[in-house]
């Protein structure tokens, strides 16, 4: 299963993480709770990267 994140950009074009590990709906209610309170930021649902399998990548 797939994991969304939720994604905000400021007015000088920074992004940052609002959160993530959650599931694609969660993701949309969270950031349509955020667009709804009128700030002029924008606010969007990315699927998070897949995590590299490095098991064992850092052991000698």
């Amino acid at each position: 299963m797939s994991a969304f994140r939720v994604m905000r950009q400021d007015d000088n074009g920074n992004r940052f993480l609002v959160a993530g590990g959650l599931d694609r709906l969660a993701a949309e209610r969270l950031a349509a709770e955020f667009e709804a309170r009128g700030h002029k930021q924008l606010y969007w649902v990315e699927a998070e990267p897949e995590a590299a399998d490095g098991a064992g990548a850092d052991t000698p």
